[in-house]
């Protein structure tokens, strides 16, 4: 890593010869294999990006231009290029973020929710116009994936309305995002990229005209009478030129110097330009290029040299749904499943499999995806709407207008709810049960093991008169966590008599919500050892309250919820709320995550961080306690 570690910011680059930068993207891909195959990440996008953020940073000017990346995700080469060159310690508790999360001054923009970096970049490009710096560029980075965000037409719509300003639009195309872009905006696209390959073969053509000039005559007519087809069909000029937009390309992304020239083009033009840059999600690594799924698109612990796991994770909480949704799919003809450009990490794949017609992954969109299927319900389908818990805030509205308003039977999947650690801030899923809380009509299951999973998910497509929500956390599933008993529509997981105290002594009524569970009973070995009489319960659906809850508190001293989400607003606050209706005098305790944006580190450290640990509750219950 010579040359590299010599590259302490953007300005070193540009001392570099051309064939110096050539030998520095390959060592900047070597150790994005050799370092993220230790600590999982994003690999196969940043390896798909190593000559591109090169290039920006030698035609730019980076911290005075401004480079945003969308997603955020495709910054580890541009955390190499502006000093930050040790990898070792990336999503971990203390180190590097997986995003440009203001580490550095070359950082501005998260961007971990796709869709949003030209509404920041007009909206950085207009300050700074309006302030008189109009020699500084912004420049945007998005990728195809990204370009099927509705929040990106809203801000090209009004990007055309100011073309003077000083910002470039890097369209970052490798056909995917996790899987292949999907609609009309990646068929435009693919249509661009076919007349950059016949391009290519047709000067290849021209050359066999000199060497077998009969077959390479037919070879050159027959290309060129397949690109005017394509010319007739589609061109450059014609859906961004039209609303205003100067563009250039397609380029090779792979190409420095083709990129430095586009983009200096770009730089000089003084108004807004799109380059149309091709890249190869994976470039340069066999196992990512070959991995059809998602060209290691997020990867853990993995060996560099042949990209096999080093650590075979157990079944997940999104198998145990995927397995189940399959089953129903076979039962009932009228279930269909939407996601929004996340097939694979929710666990569609299998049912998409079995009943590809019934599948609809409508790109990042999930705005549009909540309001498709509340027009799906009305027809009478069954539709289950899976991303993950963090994404659902970006759908609220339509949540809330479009489904619950209009009382449809949808089913809301929020797979990644709780904390999930090493993404960040961004990616816990600790504020659905807050939003969904207020939703009138919404019923919200929170399953403690794999078995309730599928239990709930069979309950919830069978309610068709008002949206319904199934939630369960990221990584293996445990063993399932029996009930000894029920009371009405609450499971007992744990009786006071089993803890040594006697029946209808009730000290504490500890509630324990979805995966928290499992925490909440061991809370209560440590309170029984002290001597205390508590009784765990798993209302199974946390919302709406269930009566059965308010009466059993009636009998109890105090009660406590455990819950995997932001405590103001959460289930401990609804519980309060249904316990004053009631006329029920008894204190309730929430412990939950607090009202903050909680750093990257391991789940474990996080919850550790914050207080949500059988050791920690149980210490403040004793103290409560008295």
């Amino acid at each position: 890593m010579a040359l590299m570690r010599t590259i302490t910011g953007p300005s070193d680059l540009k001392r570099l010869t051309q064939g110096q930068v050539t030998s520095l993207a390959e060592e900047i891909r070597a150790y994005l294999i050799s370092s993220v195959s230790q600590t999982g990440g994003h690999l196969g996008p940043n390896l798909g990006v190593v000559e591109l953020t090169i290039a920006l940073h030698r035609v730019f000017d980076s911290p005075r231009d401004t480079l945003l990346f969308d997603t955020g995700h495709i910054s580890y080469v541009h955390k190499l290029l502006t000093g930050r060159h040790d990898l070792s310690t990336l999503r971990k508790q203390g180190g590097l973020s997986g995003y440009p999360r203001a580490e550095s001054d070359h950082d501005v923009v998260e961007n971990s929710h796709a869709s949003s970096s030209l509404s920041w970049a007009i909206g950085i490009a207009t300050g700074r116009k309006l302030r008189g710096e109009t020699d500084r560029h912004t420049v945007a980075v998005i990728g195809d994936g990204a370009l099927t965000g509705g929040m990106v037409w809203e801000a090209l719509n009004n990007i055309a309305d100011q073309p003077d300003l000083p910002l470039i639009i890097v369209i970052n195309d490798n056909e995917r995002s996790y899987a292949p872009t999907r609609g009309g905006m990646a068929e435009y696209l693919a249509s661009l990229r076919a007349t950059q390959e016949y391009e290519h073969m047709l000067s290849w053509g021209k050359r066999q005209l000199s060497r077998t000039p009969v077959v390479g005559r037919q070879v050159y007519e027959a290309l060129h009478g397949v690109k005017k087809g394509l010319k007739d069909i589609v061109s450059p000029q014609g859906m961004f030129e039209d609303l205003g937009l100067k563009y250039l390309g397609p380029v090779d992304g792979h190409d420095v110097e083709a990129m430095e020239t586009a983009l200096r083009r770009a730089h000089d033009f003084g108004g807004v330009v799109l380059v149309h840059a091709i890249t190869e999600k994976g470039h340069g690594y066999d196992p990512a290029t070959a991995d059809e799924a998602d060209r290691f698109h997020a990867v853990g612990k993995i060996n560099p040299e042949t990209g096999l796991p080093l650590e075979l994770s157990g079944r997940s909480w999104t198998d145990e749904f995927s397995d189940e949704l399959v089953r129903l799919g076979r039962e009932r003809d009228d279930i269909v499943a939407l996601t929004a450009a996340m097939l694979i990490p929710v666990g569609l794949q299998p049912f998409a499999e079995r009943f590809p017609d019934r599948v609809f992954d409508v790109g990042i969109a999930e705005q549009h995806a909540v309001a498709m299927a509340s027009g799906l319900s009305f027809t009478g389908m069954h539709p289950v709407v899976c991303i993950y818990a963090t994404f659902l805030n970006r759908a609220f509205d339509q949540l809330l207008m479009d489904c619950a308003l209009h009382r449809q039977g949808v089913t809301f999947i929020l797979d990644r709810a709780g904390i999930t650690g090493s993404d960040g801030a961004s990616h816990n899923g600790m504020w659905d049960l807050t939003l969904v809380g207020i939703v009138p009509g919404i019923r919200v299951a929170a399953p403690r093991d794999g078995q309730q999973v599928a239990l709930a998910l069979r309950e919830s497509v069978d309610i068709d008169d008002g949206p319904s929500v199934v939630r369960f956390p990221k990584g293996s599933v445990g063993a399932p966590i029996e009930a000894v008993r029920q009371v009405g529509t609450l499971d007992v997981l744990r009786d006071v008599d089993a803890l040594g105290g006697e029946q209808g002594e009730l000290e504490l009524l500890l509630v324990g919500v979805g995966s928290m569970a499992a925490t909440a009973l061991e809370v209560a070995d440590k309170l029984g050892a002290e001597g205390r009489r508590v009784m765990v319960v798993d209302p199974r659906w946390a919302l709406p309250v269930s009566p059965d809850l308010v009466d059993l508190a009636r009998g109890a001293g105090r009660v406590a919820v455990i819950e995997d989400n932001i405590v103001g607003g959460g289930i401990a606050g609804a519980v309060s709320q249904a316990f004053v209706e009631a006329g029920v005098d008894v204190p309730v305790h929430g412990y939950g995550i607090p009202r903050e944006f909680l750093d990257h580190g391991s789940r474990d450290q996080v919850l550790d961080r914050i207080g949500l640990t059988p050791d920690a509750v149980a210490t403040s219950l004793t103290a409560k306690l008295g």
